[in-house]
């Protein structure tokens, strides 16, 4: 599958309170429904799915998009579900194309049954068919140590069959925590500035880093209508802040290589301080990304080159 971009729709209004108390509302209506042994899937729709973003800060999530003219799709999903209470770590959605054609066409779902997951509000495409148990469970087990390298362990991360003696998850740096607490409340800029802090503290520290580009990416898109901030880059191919507002919707809908190539054709085409916009736009969005994707690494060296 290719990268895949989250709806327009999906980042129109604000990221409040509301919208993240449905998503943990949800979550607690999944872990009722998982204790009586009936699906648990969150239905995904344009609606919340920014909501779910925000809650894949905490808890990976892995939808699961079908139809009701695919039946593979609905044992792929309820597999899912079955597995979200046996071996944890991760939230279980399920997106209906048939209800849902727009998130279908954004994310380029062209056949079902398709799985994609979002960590840390990234989303990572897994697979296009049906899959085995075997290759579920790996997949699933490849989202959950993603999800744990990136500090992302929220609280599916228990399994859902009474494992009462699970090991409790490593603690949090104090810093880390107060972020990952005002992110759950929704304060943002308090989960920057203690992001912040912490790279004061340790200027190395690669997860505050990616914690706080990912909040900053959060913070610029809120309230973005998708549509208007293309028409207005269309119009002005060289407006640096047009063309900045385009990469930060490409990374969060994961269209990293579209994202680096914009900004760095922007950047080849301007000087001074605009120039320097968009090299310190894509140093914070390799951050987003993470500096081991090979996306990052080619980015890395074409922005060396145009700053040569």
């Amino acid at each position: 599958m290719t990268d895949t971009p989250l709806p327009d729709s999906a980042l129109r209004g604000a990221v409040d309170l509301a919208a993240l108390a449905k998503a943990r509302e949800a979550e607690r209506a999944r872990a009722e429904r998982q204790a009586s042994g009936a699906p648990t899937a969150i239905a995904a729709g344009e609606a919340n799915l920014q909501a779910l973003a925000e809650q894949s800060m905490t808890v990976p999530i892995v939808i699961v998009f079908t139809s009701a003219a695919a039946p593979a799709s609905e044992t792929l999903a309820l597999d899912v579900e079955r597995l979200a209470g046996e071996i944890g770590g991760f939230l279980p959605a399920r997106c209906d194309v048939d209800a849902e054609r727009g998130m279908a066409q954004a994310f380029q779902i062209n056949a079902v049954p398709a799985a994609m997951a979002l960590i840390g509000a990234r989303p990572a495409p897994l697979f296009q068919g049906a899959a085995t148990e075997e290759q579920l469970r790996e997949v699933l087990a490849q989202v959950k140590e993603v999800a744990a390298q990136a500090g992302i362990t929220g609280p599916a991360a228990e399994g859902a069959q009474g494992e009462a003696e699970q090991a409790a998850p490593e603690p949090l740096p104090p810093l880390h925590q107060e972020a990952y607490d005002a992110i759950e409340r929704g304060d943002m800029d308090a989960a920057v500035a203690a992001y912040e802090q912490a790279l004061k503290e340790n200027p190395k520290d690669a997860d505050a880093r990616a914690g706080r580009a990912q909040v900053l990416l959060l913070q610029r898109t809120e309230g973005m209508d998708p549509q208007e901030v293309r028409a207005a880059a269309a119009a002005a191919p060289d407006d640096v802040a047009a063309q900045l507002a385009v990469g930060d919707i490409d990374v969060l809908g994961g269209q990293i290589e579209d994202a680096f190539a914009r900004l760095l054709d922007v950047g080849s085409r301007v000087f001074g301080p605009d120039r320097d916009a968009v090299r310190e736009r894509l140093v914070q969005l390799f951050d987003v990304v993470g500096p081991q994707d090979p996306r990052v690494v080619q980015g890395r060296r074409s922005l060396a080159m145009l700053l040569n």
